[in-house]
């Protein structure tokens, strides 16, 4: 197999051009506004070809009442984009900005069924979704955990996760955080945790590493569960009981990768905080961190990266990309949304793209 040298730069220009679908997420939240401020920064657009798929007139009427406020940063005329319009079942007035309802989530809903309809067939090489509200969706009678459930159910995937990816502005290093355990209330985290459930996650995240990245040769950071990783069965024995174990067979059987762990989560960030602020010579951070549930991994992801952090949905047979924000109803049609982790989204999946093309390239057989 051709192993891409994880320094290598990948050039764009000889290849196919990523093509994007952002899909506009709930219309009621920031998702149309980050669009078109993230899509007027030439930069972002310069290496894919870019279509918004959700509804034209929603994003003229948020283009024409964000460029009544005052000290907005520059739009992009929605007349100038690639639009898939979608056809939603809500009338006009529905749809409140700052409120997510019904009809938002249904609007919502349709543009991701679209994108992914779309992408399975071919026409699309990535997703970057806007966020959406998951309370919207249950009103308008879909009752998914989040939109990477319906990512994996639509491609018919049993094996997802998501990757949170950033880079920092301070020394260029890349931080990759994947989460074990996601959307499940904090109780039913020890139950849930498994020897298999690991295993499937830690193969997902290599194979990410090796496709997406290009590293074939890493280091892997493993959170323990409780506190001091349980401190010899005196704090939980979770660690004790099995984690060890398995840790240690999965070392055998990735001799490529060195794992290590179960590091105590209260010390497992200090190394990526040193590399992430430069504050400290730092030796070798690792390449991705696991973390076992979902604060464990995103308090301090979002504390570093709360700007920049992108969610990406691996395991799925196209890449996704999303901005690790929610709707921000709060602040939804004042024009002051950040669109920083929009922008970053729209890079990663463009980068992602094209090195999975470029391995793709070298992968191919000679033909004689």
């Amino acid at each position: 197999m051709y192993q891409l040298d994880q320094h290598q730069p990948v050039n764009l220009h000889q290849q196919h051009c990523p093509r994007l679908a952002i899909t506009l997420g709930d219309p009621a939240g920031i998702g149309p506004e980050v669009i078109l401020k993230a899509l007027a920064d030439p930069t972002v657009t310069q290496k894919c070809d870019v279509s918004v798929v959700g509804n034209q007139d929603l994003l003229l009427q948020t283009y024409h009442r964000l460029t009544q406020t005052e000290n907005l940063a520059p739009l992009v005329n929605p007349d100038e984009l690639k639009i898939v319009d979608v056809p939603c079942d809500w009338e006009k007035g529905e749809i409140v900005i700052g409120f997510g309802n019904a009809a938002s989530g249904a609007a919502s809903f349709a543009y991701m069924e679209d994108a992914i309809a779309q992408t399975l067939a071919g026409k699309f090489d990535a997703i970057v979704t806007a966020p959406i509200a998951k309370s919207a969706w249950k009103s308008a009678g879909y009752h998914y955990p989040g939109q990477t459930e319906l990512l994996a159910e639509k491609a018919g995937v049993d094996r997802f996760g998501m990757l949170f990816v950033a880079r920092s502005p301070y020394t260029g290093w890349t931080m990759r955080a994947l989460l074990a355990t996601t959307h499940i209330p904090l109780c039913q985290v020890a139950k849930t945790l498994t020897p298999e459930l690991l295993t499937k996650k830690l193969d997902l995240l290599v194979e990410c590493l090796e496709q997406d990245f290009g590293i074939t040769h890493g280091r892997i950071a493993i959170a323990g569960l409780n506190p001091h990783s349980g401190e010899q069965g005196q704090l939980g024995t979770e660690e004790q009981d099995w984690l060890i174990a398995w840790l240690e067979s999965e070392r055998q059987k990735r001799p490529n990768f060195q794992l290590e762990g179960p590091i105590p989560p209260d010390t497992m960030w200090v190394k990526p905080g040193q590399a992430w602020y430069g504050h400290s010579q730092v030796q070798n951070p690792a390449d991705a961190y696991l973390a076992l549930y979902h604060d464990q991994g995103l308090i301090p992801v979002k504390l570093m990266a709360f700007d920049r952090a992108v969610n990406t949905s691996i395991g799925l047979p196209f890449v996704r990309t999303s901005p690790d924000h929610g709707t921000a109803f709060d602040i939804a049609g004042k024009g002051i949304a950040d669109a920083t982790s929009m922008k970053a989204a729209i890079e990663l999946a463009a980068e992602l793209v094209s090195q999975r093309l470029t391995i793709q390239k070298y992968e191919k057989p000679v033909e004689h």
